[in-house]
């Protein structure tokens, strides 16, 4: 680990305060000494900030790195964005705690493939699943890999509930027996310094299940909510459904009731909904917001300043399943190249789809609006591209769903078709990035692989919010990095202050910009080979410091791998 001199930057410390210049130390992983003018000493490395932007790493706020980073662990391409920090185990998807019986553990894999897009396959190639408890899981997982950024991880209720219960956790209610088991697993978790507890009250499976935490009763979250206030540093994170059968409200509801009179943070992703197709539950959502606020739970909204798009493949996604399109998702399901084909070609098939399509799928799903779907991503260069769905549809005559079949049985089943970005408020949005109490730069980052690229979305915050004038530079900096570490109680970092950490973005604001997806064919497939992913060119950094440590230089992934697992402490 060098000594750094960062010399003839703009500090922007991440408080949300103005920037001004100033040169900034780093001895031996800690910012030592920030003024302008400093001498350089013997021994440190020199680098020449002029024209940059000198501000704290960037914390992704919501990622489902857990399983991808034991073969991934380069995370591309988080370092040339600036990330210095991910937190893990998001939405009740976790990688421990894990059942004896094989086949609870089994599920847990599926559930966590399935609902976050990646592939089985290198689930259960590349991780050794040696552990039962989380604290087992944090032991193996902090001796076994090495990233270029730091980690903080939720333990999710769904992973506790079907380690205790197994597959009976899709089912039922649990027994007093069993719920003290789920407490006394929580409790492992947070004694070993898992970031909180996340849940879900959002997910139904591929055969249209609720997600097993929906089936919890109230004793049961209650349970795991006493346990969670004996640790006043953790914080309660869950997701909401605001975009399918929009039970939000009910959820909300149902959260105050539990949370009212507890101590406990608490993060609602969802909580208040941004895209235009949501304004129907919107004034009901922030009513249940602002009550529970009042009421005194500490309650901070998630949000994303990207909106959703969908890349529908048929190789790996949720899309049509969640879209409630069972027909579709057949397709994906299917286990070879040549089965979806015989599948897409099948007029017995095909009428079902049309059917799913005209009659079950959600109004604004894709299936529902031809119109916003692109053929861009032949895999044989047949074509025809850059069309919509519509337009294919009506030059061939077909029914949409019937167009989407032929285009792909003609392109290949490799073949990808993307849709436009959801309509979103953006003024809306713009309150949530200026609120003091919201949770943002939630990206999904390492999850829905073909289907998005999480990583780098971050950037959008410089070229579009910043340029735009909606927010000054040093709110978006304070948005991706001080705020988020108060938060998360990761108080040792977020901020350019003298006894930090050394967690250092430098950029030049005029380099920096919001690169587009690109396929890379790195992803184990469990089969001797590998499938693609979505990821992108870095936007660039200058420099990214994670305790310290050069991850890239300006213009490349340096190799090191600095990063440490977090705990949350109090300040």
């Amino acid at each position: 680990m060098a000594d750094i001199l960062i010399r003839g930057g703009t500090v922007i410390d991440g408080t949300g305060t103005a920037a001004c210049a100033a040169d900034v130390r780093v001895t031996a992983g800690l910012i030592s000494e920030i003024g302008r003018g400093l001498a350089p000493r013997a021994g440190e490395e020199v680098h020449d900030a002029s024209g940059c932007y000198v501000t704290p790493g960037f914390i992704e706020a919501h990622t489902h790195y857990d399983a991808t980073m034991w073969w991934q662990p380069d995370l591309d391409p988080l370092p040339g964005n600036g990330a210095t920090t991910i937190i893990l185990g998001n939405c009740g998807f976790a990688a421990a705690p894990m059942s004896r019986d094989k086949a609870a553990r089994l599920e847990m894999v599926k559930i966590f493939s399935f609902f976050e897009d990646i592939p089985i396959g290198p689930f259960l190639e590349n991780v050794p699943w040696d552990w039962e408890k989380w604290s087992e899981y944090k032991a193996s997982l902090t001796s076994k890999v090495r990233v270029p950024a730091n980690y903080a991880i939720f333990v999710g209720h769904i992973a506790i509930r079907l380690a205790v219960m197994g597959l009976e956790a899709w089912e039922r209610v649990a027994t007093p027996a069993e719920i003290a088991r789920m407490a006394e697993l929580l409790e492992d978790a947070l004694g070993a310094g898992a970031l909180g507890l996340s849940d879900n009250m959002h997910d139904h499976d591929g055969n249209n299940r609720q997600i097993p935490t929906l089936v919890a009763d109230d004793a049961e979250f209650r349970a795991l909510f006493d346990v969670l206030e004996r640790y006043p540093a953790a914080s309660y994170q869950v997701i909401v459904d605001t975009a399918m059968r929009k039970t939000g409200p009910q959820s909300l509801e149902r959260l105050e009731r539990l949370l009212k009179g507890r101590g406990t943070r608490v993060q609602i992703a969802g909580a208040i909904p941004t895209l235009e197709f949501q304004k129907d539950i919107l004034p009901a959502m922030e009513a249940s917001v602002k009550k529970m606020q009042e009421a005194g739970v500490d309650l901070w909204p998630g949000y994303a300043h990207v909106s959703p798009t969908s890349t529908l493949s048929l190789v790996k996604s949720l899309i049509f399943a969640q879209s409630n399109d069972y027909v579709w998702h057949e397709v994906v399901l299917a286990e070879t190249h040549e089965e979806k084909a015989r599948l897409l070609a099948d007029p017995h098939w095909r009428a079902r789809a049309r059917e799913s399509w005209d009659t079950r799928a959600w109004k604004h799903s894709p299936m529902n609006n031809p119109q916003d779907l692109f053929l861009l991503d032949s895999a044989n260069g047949a074509g025809p591209v850059d069309i919509t769905l519509e337009e294919f549809a009506q030059s061939r005559g077909l029914h949409r769903s019937d167009a989407m079949a032929q285009w792909i049985l003609e392109n290949g089943t490799h073949s990808t078709v993307h849709m436009a970005p959801f309509p979103k408020d953006e003024a809306l949005t713009t309150r949530l990035l200026l609120d003091a109490k919201t949770v943002g730069n939630i990206s999904d980052a390492g999850a829905h692989l073909q289907m998005l690229c999480g990583g780098g979305e971050n950037i959008l915050l410089f070229s579009k919010y910043v340029k735009e004038n909606r927010i000054t530079l040093e709110q978006a900096i304070h948005v991706m990095t001080g705020k988020l570490a108060n938060f998360f109680n990761l108080h040792d970092r977020g901020e350019i202050r003298v006894g930090k950490r050394a967690d250092i973005a430098v950029f030049d604001l005029d380099e920096v910009q919001y690169r587009k997806m690109e396929k890379r064919f790195d992803v184990p497939d469990g089969k001797g080979g590998t499938t693609w992913r979505f990821t992108r060119p870095p936007a660039p950094m200058r420099l990214t410091l994670v305790n310290g440590v050069s991850t890239f230089d300006g213009s490349r992934f340096t190799g090191a791998m600095p990063g440490e697992f977090l705990s949350p402490a109090l300040a």
